[in-house]
């Protein structure tokens, strides 16, 4: 499980501009105007080779001074309870603002680390400016530009030095399922129907289940943890400070599961925000099965309905298209079992082990079939490969040319492992080192 970084501060001090950057997206709006950012955002990031996750907790802030520094602690309350490390991002231009010293009464009570950037010093009489942000008493502060990246190594530097090992998996070794999904798809129903018991709450009302609720499953042979999450919703539609905490929770279940499910309602297809779950599932390197729900509710007009469905699913996430598709309805409990099934399937193939003498027998033969292409007159010569300790499936091939491999020959190598050793429903990396 990765560690969160959250970045807090007051409105257009500059945290958007940060998490695109550390997430090299553009998924949060930047604009001049204060409180443009009146959602949340969440991205995985990098540095060091250690990967992390990051919050942008921007949010909109009445000019009410009572309403102001409400909704400022409410924010930074959240991110200090769900966060690892906390980036404070104060503005350069505007000194110390009587928001920064709300922040910091707030954070200097806060057991977790915190880093003070002091954002848009861009020039040397800035920088010398900043060192009046020492008055808030946090220690170090780090001079940085979100907009060009100045100063943003020597902060992350910093920020991952902080980090805590964390077990991808749970400690006693059960597998942990996600029930993933927008809202009012039919996760809880879903969950009912399987357990047999009312312990979720269902209503019609989208947004019911606030927190993650965790279920031992142990029947059929089976013995794994469920897990139902808040619906995570549109960003634009997160409005309450309580459902942010739940998607944050959401977003926390995702990190920590063995294999997620993704619901989606027949009824509505493919939607953009079942996109945002599939990859934040998918950067999380975790197992997946999608579970087509209300099915039932379908007209067939032919035996082909539920091929033709399972293609347009599949286009719509390539190219991680190798993945099981299951239709069920949660209220006839129809092939409910066999989501539970396919589910565990892709657990033992996300753990699945592969000896070093199989695997590099099939490479060579892949080699053989396909050799890589020859880049600038110069030839690539795979040497060895052998499979990464890690909690997914990882491979490292090393060759002569690494820097020459191109990304359709990783494809390559990665569809042929994929089939070979049935890494359905897995995301999987291969790496190409030097020799």
């Amino acid at each position: 499980m990765s560690n969160i970084v959250a970045i807090v501060g007051c409105p257009n001090v500059g945290k958007s501009t940060l998490f695109n950057r550390l997430t090299q997206t553009r998924d949060a709006i930047v604009h001049e105007t204060a409180g443009v950012t009146r959602d949340r955002h969440y991205g995985k990031s990098d540095w060091n080779g250690k990967e992390f996750s990051v919050i942008d907790t921007g949010g909109y802030v009445n000019n009410s001074d009572d309403i102001f520094e409400n909704e400022i602690k409410k924010q930074v309350m959240f991110a200090i309870d769900e966060a690892d490390v906390i980036i404070f991002m104060v503005d350069a231009n505007l000194g110390v603002t009587v928001g920064d010293e709300v922040i910091t009464q707030i954070l200097r009570k806060a057991d977790k680390p915190v880093f003070l950037a002091v954002n848009k010093t861009d020039n040397p009489t800035l920088q010398i400016e900043a060192q009046a942000f020492y008055s808030l008493g946090l220690g170090e502060l780090y001079t940085i530009s979100s907009a060009t990246g100045s100063g943003t190594g020597d902060l992350l530097d910093a920020v991952v030095e902080k980090f805590v090992d964390k077990p991808d998996n749970n400690e006693d070794g059960i597998p942990r399922i996600a029930v993933v999904g927008r809202p009012n798809v039919g996760k809880s129903s879903l969950i009912n129907a399987l357990t047999g018991t009312e312990r979720n709450i269902v209503t019609p009302i989208a947004g019911t289940t606030r927190d993650p609720i965790n279920t031992r499953y142990q029947k059929f042979g089976y013995d794994f943890i469920l897990v139902d999450t808040a619906g995570l919703r549109k960003k634009s539609k997160v409005s309450e400070n309580i459902e942010f905490y739940s998607v944050l929770r959401s977003v926390r279940a995702i990190e920590e599961a063995d294999v997620c499910i993704l619901i989606l309602d027949a009824t509505q297809g493919l939607e953009s925000q079942d996109m945002n779950v599939f990859r934040l599932i998918k950067e999380n390197n975790k197992g997946l099965v999608v579970v087509v729900n209300k099915w039932d509710l379908i007209e067939k007009t032919d035996d082909n309905a539920t091929k033709r469905f399972e293609e347009y699913i599949k286009k719509g996430l390539e190219p991680f298209d190798d993945i099981p598709v299951v239709f069920t309805s949660a209220v006839t409990k129809q092939r409910i079992l066999k989501a539970m099934e396919a589910a565990m399937r892709v657990y033992q193939n996300r753990t699945r082990k592969v000896s070093t003498g199989q695997l590099n027998r099939l490479i060579q033969q892949y080699v053989e079939e396909t050799p890589p292409p020859a880049w600038k007159g110069k030839f690539i010569r795979i040497k060895y490969a052998t499979q990464l300790p890690t909690y997914y499936p990882t491979f490292a091939l090393f060759c002569n040319l690494p820097q020459y491999i191109r990304d359709p020959y990783k494809r390559y190598i990665e569809n042929r492992l994929r089939k070979d050793f049935d890494f359905c429903g897995v995301p999987i990396k291969v790496f190409f080192r030097k020799k």
